[in-house]
């Protein structure tokens, strides 16, 4: 498994990331991106240290030490294990960073178990597991395709999406664009899938497609969305900015112009049915919601904590309002713990033999996690209230012998200085209401699909499972105690013989 040195090392290959209108020539120095990269290495470093190895690492099928959710989970237990591993490195950013190397295990885990998922190319599934299970690669993905024009079908907008432009007997060459590459700059790998149809008609299937690439090769090039790290690296310190500074996990819009992909990394080439199902089919969606709500079970742990300290700095923790408002913040923190604990200790058998974590549970988050984000917030803006739009701009205010007196003296919160209560908003105000915390509101929102998509899909999947119909059948049950005649369930007496009861 990568070191924090060894994977900041595989960072410097020539990969081609472009912010500002220029090319970063190494992102591990570049202040856009060096503490985050930074944030990422210290998880692997972590996976080699004595006591945080014992709840972070296993040995896989072939002896191998990987984390957690890289090995096949094959019982309840796996997954329980697997969910505390996820909860350890995500506890390490507080949350703040979704992708994590961990992140893309929810494919890559099961590579080996749904092997046979990938018709024609089943030896590079289990090649691909094997391979990241032992570096425990960094690997990022994308399946959307571009906003270009979505009123038009596919065909009509085949120029700007991700298809196989030409065949060699060494393998493919693909163009077009796919978005979003969360943390992109800073992987080693993109996985390139689609989430929705791939037949562009006219037996054109050059867009059926799931595929690996190193970050470095020649023809792809990340398009990065402005740097928070970087703005608050330019506009303050870290106690200004003590998220953004050092978790902003960079999205990117990832170009492939006429990129080589050899025919190991492919897994699926003009097959329109394993690229169609791959997204349903695969296990993905339920992993990943494992480690989505995980992830997000930790981030309000520390949510819950930054309340409680606020409220209580603010001597507002005993009123009976704000007391309710917390406790609904550590309620929505205990249903999503209890959704993960759902997932793994009732899991789905798989193919091979996988425990799958349960489906109902994983959709339940989905639709659920959106809201619980945007209310914590909501409360937090109620119950902080204006506290945190007064305060200092910077860290350097504290440092000026006219300001200082000042400021201690109309900062200061109950049984709290005012630098520590400064400190202490300027986190909340960082995770909220920055320009990283408006992106961690649009990321929590849409983290697992569009807004009607995971209502349909925990539809469908209720459907596909047979929960639907137990459903209806339950509701029938009662309907079919009575008719317009009365009680059809001798249980009960019908009206008409009630009077001749009374009279016996």
């Amino acid at each position: 498994m990568f070191t924090g040195k060894e994977y900041l090392e595989s960072l410097r290959d020539g990969r081609e990331v472009y912010l500002c209108g220029e090319k970063v020539d190494d992102v591990t120095t570049h202040p856009a991106f060096c503490n985050a990269a930074r944030s990422y290495a210290r998880m692997y470093d972590m996976l080699h240290d004595k006591e945080a190895s014992k709840k972070l690492v296993t040995e896989n099928e072939f002896g191998e030490k990987t984390h957690w959710f890289f090995k096949t989970p094959e019982s309840a237990d796996d997954l329980l294990k697997t969910r505390d591993a996820i909860a350890e490195w995500a506890k390490l950013n507080y949350g703040f960073m979704g992708r994590t190397p961990d992140y893309k295990a929810s494919f890559l885990g099961h590579l080996n178990a749904y092997a046979n998922y990938y018709e024609g190319f089943e030896d590079n599934a289990r090649a691909w597991y094997k391979k990241a299970g032992k570096d425990v690669a960094f690997v990022n993905h994308t399946i959307i395709n571009p906003q270009v024009d979505r009123s038009k079908p596919l065909h009509e907008n085949k120029d700007v999406y991700v298809r196989a432009v030409k065949e060699r007997d060494d393998g493919i060459i693909v163009s077009g664009a796919k978005m979003v590459g969360t943390a992109a700059p800073l992987t080693n790998y993109n996985f390139v899938a689609n989430y929705g149809p791939t037949d562009l008609g006219d037996g054109d299937q050059s867009h059926a497609l799931i595929f690996l690439v190193p970050m470095n090769a020649p023809g792809v090039k990340m398009i990065s969305r402005q740097s928070y790290e970087l703005n608050a690296v330019r506009s303050g310190t870290p106690y200004d900015f003590p998220l953004s500074s050092r978790f902003d996990e960079n999205d990117a819009v990832i170009v492939l112009d006429n990129v080589f992909i050899p025919w190991e990394d492919v897994l699926s080439y003009k097959n329109i049915e394993v690229s169609n199902n791959f997204v349903p089919r695969s296990g993905f969606v339920n992993r990943f919601c494992f480690h989505g709500a995980t992830r997000l079970a930790v981030k309000l742990d520390f949510m819950a904590g930054l309340l409680l300290k606020a409220t209580e700095g603010a001597g507002t923790l005993q009123f009976r309002g704000v007391q309710a408002n917390v406790g609904e913040v550590l309620a929505l923190r205990n249903m999503i713990w209890s959704l993960t604990t759902a997932m793994a200790t009732n899991p789905e058998k798989g193919m091979g033999g996988a425990a799958v974590p349960n489906g109902a549970s994983a959709f339940a988050y989905r639709v659920l996690a959106p809201s619980v984000w945007v209310r914590v917030k909501n409360i937090f803006e109620q119950v902080v209230a204006g506290g945190l739009i007064q305060l200092p701009s910077s860290s350097k205010d504290f440092l000026n012998p006219e300001l200082r007196p000042f400021l201690d003296k109309y900062y200061r919160g109950t049984g709290i200085d005012a630098e520590e209560r400064v400190k202490l908003l300027k986190m909340i105000w960082d995770a909220i209401g920055t320009e990283f915390g408006g992106r961690h509101e649009l990321y929590e929102v849409n983290y697992a699909g569009n807004h009607e998509n995971i209502r349909l899909e925990a539809l469908k999947h209720a459907q596909a499972t047979g929960a639907a119909d137990e459903y209806i059948a339950f509701a029938e049950s009662a309907l079919n105690d009575y008719d317009i005649n009365g009680w059809t369930n001798e249980t009960w007496i019908n009206v008409s013989e009630i009077d001749q009861l009374v009279k016996q």
